[in-house]
């Protein structure tokens, strides 16, 4: 109840409150008060207006630290906009809808109404502390979502996208019910990879039909299911090919994305099963008692529902951002793993419903930690609470700012990394400048910065480097923008170190020099959290409270303060200690012991990789490493991340394929030596067998090296 005051009332400030459909909800002037406190005063003719939008958090489990990744890069460019005068207003909302719903409320003995409130909550808290500036947090089981997604689809039935098909189904014969997606779980028909949901494979990312799992079983009896006919909807997306075969090559999407999804135009677009049989947790279709609207359909029209919740019966408003006509941007920010429902469905859906288009869909990569896969038994599978309750979030943020870029790359937390880098960028460059100059202010000049600067050129160094940082954030390179960030740091430590103020002030005469010096450290110290204020918003406004100013815009970089009282200098932060990346570390593992123990719950795509049993010095005497040549090499049709490689060992050869296309021209592989596992079992793969594994190590992406022999080494030799 706490948390959720204190929410409301900061949503007060953005506009009056207001009553409906069961859910508290805010109708805010243009921009929001709140928007207007960070906002320079652009030029009218140059001000953009942005919806922007993040993926939707599912609402059968808690948040953890790889849906962090993508909420913090949308909070970023969300701030940064607002910063630079534009209006960026961030909607979203739970997914509350489908069968991993149902399970995890089955399983904790209550019904998916009180799951979906108790996530909704939990996750609106998590959010708020971690300082995301979003509007309005909805949920997708709400009456704006039912009635935009009954819109949508009485549009695409009228135009002739809608078919009805009799198809066969899996069908529980002991429980007797058709059984709807991941009731259902097998062998996954691609790559073999067993235990499997019945749309998705965690391991090769196919998606299929659940007809096609091999050996499938029905979750809620265990029994083999059995094919049955049964009456479905579709969406014809090929209706909509030649649109999208333009669309999906514009800017609004990154070109790793356009790339990949040539591979969906050369097989053919398929027509999209959108409706499921009861018994299903979400919107029943109207005119078709038993159907329900599949959970990808509704999900993202929820963007939609929730921006109608916020603007309540300003239907105009909403109508200027989502008609087909809209001069506003329409931005969406996802995981890798969803985009072929972002990049093809959704904006065919829109495009066949009569509404405007996205401007953007960014994708991002997964996040690692230290090196692999999220573990529940590693202590690496972090929640968002489990965080927070033992570091701030400014740490973090900082963090995945300065590793994030443009590229649908895989983003690694080293925990020993992120020490070593808060400690060394934030509180030993960023913040020790005020920490160094202000007490100097305070005690010798009465709390009042001087008339002029020491010297006016490095002041004005600091300003022009405002353009180059804004280019960055504007194109969501963030790791640039806090490069170029620290250099202006450094240079700001390098000359107070140089110049010395807790010297000079020893020898008489020159306080109007050190006046002046600390002057200039203020100054640059207020430049630096200008621009990291999208990134670092809980010490941005310390820092104002601190030089006693009103909400920095990025404009006012350029200005220097002079003859300004300041308030007394307050620490903002502290060093991390090991002991709370341990501490982290231990309750993430006590976590999992609660949750296993408790309250079971379905997890996703991110789900536990648990570590192997150790082996003894006999168990890896076994590997047979062999040095072997590249004789050819060439990409993978329809893999983002293999190249196949035939490998000499001497007289015999070997195929193998190697997830090393993120740094690897294959052009360049070819008469080069490497390592590889001789002895390994080969591997059945949809694109072909493996017959042993090549060896090689690095961060992931292009920072990934193959091992390479000692030259003169002869190929088919043992590497001992």
């Amino acid at each position: 109840m706490l948390f959720r005051t204190r929410f409301y009332l900061d949503r007060l400030l953005q506009g009056t409150r207001t009553r409906d459909f069961k859910t508290l909800y805010f109708v805010p002037s243009s921009p929001s008060n709140k928007q207007m406190t960070d906002t320079a005063s652009p030029d009218p003719t140059s001000r953009r207006d942005i919806l922007i939008t993040a993926a939707l958090p599912y609402a059968n489990g808690s948040v953890h630290l790889g849906h962090m990744l993508e909420y913090i890069q949308t909070d970023i460019w969300t701030r940064f906009q607002r910063m630079r005068g534009h209006t960026a207003v961030w909607v979203w909302a739970d997914d509350a809808h489908g069968t991993p719903i149902m399970l995890s409320a089955q399983q904790q003995g209550i019904e998916p109404q009180q799951l979906i409130d108790a996530m909704k909550i939990e996750h609106e808290r998590d959010f708020v502390d971690f300082q995301l500036s979003f509007d309005n947090f909805h949920t997708t089981h709400s009456e704006e979502n039912k009635a935009c997604a009954e819109l949508i689809y009485a549009r695409l039935k009228a135009g002739g996208h809608i078919a009805t098909r009799t198809i066969e189904q899996l069908y529980d014969p002991e429980a007797e019910m058709f059984l709807p997606d991941r009731f259902v779980r097998g062998t996954c028909p691609k790559c073999g990879t067993e235990d499997q949901d019945s749309d998705a494979c965690e391991n090769c990312s196919t998606t299929y039909d659940a007809t096609e799992l091999v050996n499938p079983r029905s979750v809620v009896s265990g029994a083999t299911p059995i094919k049955k006919d049964s009456e479905q909807f579709f969406f014809k997306l090929d209706n909509f090919e030649t649109m999208l075969r333009e669309w999906t090559t514009g800017d609004q999407l990154q070109p790793e994305i356009s790339n990949k999804l040539k591979e969906w135009f050369e097989g053919g677009l398929k027509d999209w099963d959108i409706s499921r049989n009861k018994p299903y947790w979400g919107f029943e279709i109207p005119d078709a008692p038993g159907k329900y609207f599949y959970v990808w359909l509704d999900a993202p029209i929820g963007y939609m529902g929730s921006h109608r919740n916020l603007l309540g019966d300003n239907t105009a408003e909403f109508d200027r951002y989502w008609n087909a006509d809209s001069t506003t941007e329409l931005v969406h920010f996802i995981g890798k793993d969803i985009a072929y429902f972002h990049t093809l469905f959704w904006p065919a859906v829109l495009e066949g419903a009569g509404f405007r288009k996205p401007s953007g869909v960014y994708c991002h990569g997964f996040l690692t930690v230290d090196g692999a896969k999220m573990s529940k038994s590693r202590g690496t599978f972090i929640k968002a609470r489990t965080y927070l309750d033992h570091l701030p979030p400014e740490y973090l943020r900082y963090y995945f700012a300065a590793k994030l870029n443009n590229k649908v790359e895989d983003i690694d937390l080293n925990l020993e990394d992120f020490q070593a880098r808060v400690n060394s960028d934030l509180v030993g460059k960023v913040v020790n400048i005020a920490s160094r100059c202000a007490g100097f202010i305070s005690t010798r000049f009465e709390g009042r910065l001087a008339d002029e600067l020491s010297d006016p050129a490095l002041f004005a160094e600091s300003a022009q480097a405002a353009d180059s940082i804004a280019e960055a954030f504007e194109k969501r390179e963030y790791s640039r923008a806090i490069r170029e960030i620290i250099v202006q740091a450094d240079k700001a430590n390098q000359y107070i170190a140089e110049h010395a103020p807790w010297a000079l002030i020893k020898e008489p005469g020159n306080e109007t020099q050190v006046h002046q010096i600390c002057t200039l450290g203020i100054n640059l110290f207020k430049n630096l959290i200008v621009y990291l204020k999208p990134v670092l918003p809980g010490i941005a406004e310390q820092t104002e409270a601190f030089l006693n100013i009103k909400p920095l815009t990025w404009d006012d970089a350029q200005h220097p303060l002079l003859n300004h009282g300041i308030e007394k200098f307050k620490p903002m932060i502290k060093r991390i200690e090991k002991e709370s990346i341990e501490a982290i570390v231990n309750d993430s593992k006590e976590d999992l012991q609660t949750t296993e123990t408790n309250s079971p719950v379905v997890s996703g795509p991110l789900a536990d990789d648990p570590v192997s049993d150790e082996i003894e010095f006999d168990d890896f005497a076994k590997v047979d490493l062999r040095i072997a040549t590249i004789v050819a090499a060439d990409h993978v049709k329809g893999a983002d991340k293999l190249l196949q490689l035939t490998l000499d060992l001497g007289g015999e050869q070997r195929n193998v394929f190697a997830g090393i296309k993120s740094a690897y021209d294959p052009a360049n592989l070819i008469g080069r030596q490497t390592v590889m596992v001789a002895n390994l079992k080969p591997r059945k793969m949809r694109f072909g067998l493996s017959e042993g594994m090549v060896l090689a190590a690095g961060p992931g992406g292009s920072d990934l090296f193959i091992l390479s022999p000692d030259q003169g080494a002869a190929a088919g030799m043992r590497v001992k």
